[in-house]
C-alpha cells in the first residue's frame, strides 16, 4: 500500500493523551473519578497487545511509540516498521492543531494515542476541519488509520540525559516509578537513566495526583527548568510553606515536568 509523501519536520499534536490519573475536584468525587479512569485504560489497547493487524482494533484506542518514518503532511505522518500490527506500517491522522518540532525530524520517537478508525476522508475533512489532497491518500481509502488524540516526543534516556534543556518547553513522555509523593499535587519520578541519576520532580497544578508511591506510570507533560519565580507566577499550587522551601532547596534551576496526564505504564 502507497502513500504519497512529502517532507516536513512539524507535526500537529493535541494537549491530551488520556484521561489523567487525578481529581480537579475535592476528595468526594476521587472514587468517582477513579472509576472513570479505570474503565478508559480498560478500553485502552497498549503496545504489548498490539500484534495483530490493525484492522483488528477498529473502534479501540491505542497507544503506541514508535519512531516516525516519514511525514506526508502537517495533518498525518507514518510509523515505522516494526513490531505492532504485523510489522505493516502505520498512518496517523493528526487531529489537533497544535505544532511541534521534531528533534531529530522524522527519525523522532513519539507516542501516539488514537482511535482507529477506517480512512474515509470526506469525513475527516468534515470532522476536523482538514484540507487533504486526495491523491495523497487514495490508496488508504477505507482502511485502518490512527486518528490521533495525542502526541507526544517519547526520547530515549540516553537522547536527553546529557542535554535536558533540548526538551525544555517541549511536551513529552516520560515513564518512570513514582518515587516520592511529596503533597497532592507534586511528586518524584524514579527515572534515574534519564535524568543522570537523578529523580525527576513532577507538578500537576491542575489536578492531585491518583496514584501510589512505586506504582509504575507514564507522565505527559511540558519539561522547564524549576525556576520558583516562574512556577509561582504561573502556577497557584497552594502549597505550605515548609514544602515550598524543600522544593525550592532541592530542585531549583532542575528539570521538571509540568504534567498534563497520568496513566498507568503498560509500555
Amino acid at each position: 500500500m502507497g502513500v504519497k509523501r512529502m517532507g516536513s519536520a512539524t507535526l500537529a499534536i493535541a494537549a491530551v493523551i488520556l484521561p489523567a490519573c487525578a481529581s480537579s475536584t475535592p476528595e468526594a468525587n476521587v472514587e468517582t473519578e477513579t472509576s472513570e479512569m479505570t474503565e478508559a485504560m480498560e478500553n485502552n489497547v497498549t503496545a504489548e497487545d498490539l500484534s495483530e493487524d490493525l484492522l483488528s482494533y477498529l473502534g479501540q484506542t491505542v497507544t503506541i511509540r514508535e519512531e516516525v518514518e516519514e511525514v506526508v503532511t502537517d495533518y498525518a505522518f507514518l510509523l515505522e516498521e516494526d513490531q505492532f500490527f504485523g510489522g505493516k506500517e502505520t498512518l496517523i491522522i493528526n487531529a489537533s492543531g497544535q505544532t511541534v518540532d521534531l528533534v531529530d525530524g522524522e527519525d523522532t520517537d513519539v507516542q501516539v494515542t488514537g482511535e482507529v478508525r477506517a480512512f474515509v476522508l470526506a469525513d475527516l475533512e468534515r470532522e476536523y476541519g482538514f484540507d487533504l489532497d486526495d491523491d495523497l491518500f487514495i490508496d488508504y481509502d477505507q482502511q485502518p488509520v490512527i486518528i490521533a488524540e495525542s502526541i507526544a516526543l517519547s526520547p530515549d534516556p540516553d537522547d536527553i540525559s546529557d542535554s535536558p534543556e533540548d526538551y525544555y518547553f517541549r511536551r513529552i513522555a516520560v515513564e518512570g516509578d513514582v518515587e516520592t509523593l511529596l503533597g497532592p499535587n507534586v511528586a518524584t519520578l524514579d527515572e534515574e537513566a534519564l535524568f543522570g541519576g537523578e529523580d525527576l520532580l513532577v507538578i500537576h497544578p491542575e489536578e492531585n495526583f491518583l496514584v501510589k508511591e512505586g506504582e509504575s506510570v507514564v507522565m505527559t507533560g511540558t519539561l522547564q527548568a524549576f525556576v520558583t519565580a516562574d512556577i509561582e507566577r504561573d502556577y497557584d499550587l497552594t502549597w505550605d510553606l515548609d514544602l515550598q522551601e524543600q522544593i525550592e532547596v532541592e530542585y531549583e534551576n532542575r528539570p521538571v515536568l509540568i504534567v498534563d496526564s497520568v496513566y498507568p505504564s503498560a509500555m
